[in-house]
């Protein structure tokens, strides 16, 4: 009886490890996958972007012109200096399709970074809001957990958000870690107080006092992820910037 359960003991236990494994391999290939994929795009874009002619600004960027051809819902791009964060931005017709898709639409667990479906690239909105997940190695939105130390929110600032149309560089104002109870995802204001009393709400959640002045006549673009620390499911870090458009 003993070298029977012995036996069954060490097949369970085989099993679990086998299944584990599994698992861990799944995870290595999506991410080799994720970061082979977004390799050839930042190719891509910047080979496209260096050889492209000035366009007026009602024409799409030539940097976006190939990468149009792969995907359709391509609408920008946002690059963070000292991080990982140099991507493409897709959006879809629900908040629910890039969560488990790369940029070519093929299933991956590391998902795309996406605008959320209520934005309008063509006429960008007072909140512009974009999600990604936190990968494990450190890529997609994972990064932005470094705004979190303060002497790397002092030295990157800024970071660069561009559309099919426009160029901005965008000023961050805020940084905290919040609850899916609070609504920093709004993207209808009945007025202009309504839009404020977002701003002023923001301005208490976050870490960190900046000397970006946010007005109603001011743009901003939220960056949206998940912070497992303070809630394993309704847990979000956030970092959000005022959009200033280059000349």
């Amino acid at each position: 009886m003993k070298r029977f359960l012995s036996v069954i003991l060490t097949v369970v236990c085989l099993g679990v490890f086998i299944y584990a494994a599994q698992g861990l391999i799944a995870a290595a290939l999506d991410y080799y996958e994720n970061r082979k994929v977004m390799g050839n795009i930042q190719e891509t874009f910047y080979e496209m972007e260096m050889n492209g002619v000035e366009e007026d600004t009602h024409s799409i960027r030539s940097g976006f012109d190939s990468l149009l051809k792969e995907n359709e819902d391509l609408v920008g791009w946002i690059t963070i200096d000292g991080t990982q964060i140099d991507y493409p931005i897709v959006q879809a017709d629900d908040n629910i399709e890039y969560l488990t898709r790369n940029f070519y639409k093929d299933e991956n667990r590391a998902g795309s970074i996406f605008m959320d479906y209520r934005n309008n690239i063509e006429s960008t909105g007072q909140n512009t809001i974009l999600y990604g997940h936190r990968m494990k190695d450190g890529s997609m939105f994972e990064q932005l957990s470094k705004y979190q130390d303060e002497d790397f929110f002092k030295n990157h600032p800024t970071f660069q958000f561009d559309t099919l149309y426009e160029s901005y560089e965008a000023e961050i104002f805020a940084v905290y870690a919040t609850t899916t109870d609070f609504n920093y995802i709004q993207t209808d204001f009945a007025n202009d107080d309504d839009y404020e009393q977002l701003l002023a709400k923001i301005e208490q959640e976050s870490i960190y006092d900046t000397d970006v002045e946010v007005k109603a006549s001011d743009q901003i673009i939220t960056l949206s992820t998940c912070d497992y620390v303070l809630d394993e499911n309704e847990g979000r870090l956030v970092v959000q910037a005022k959009l200033v458009k280059k000349g």
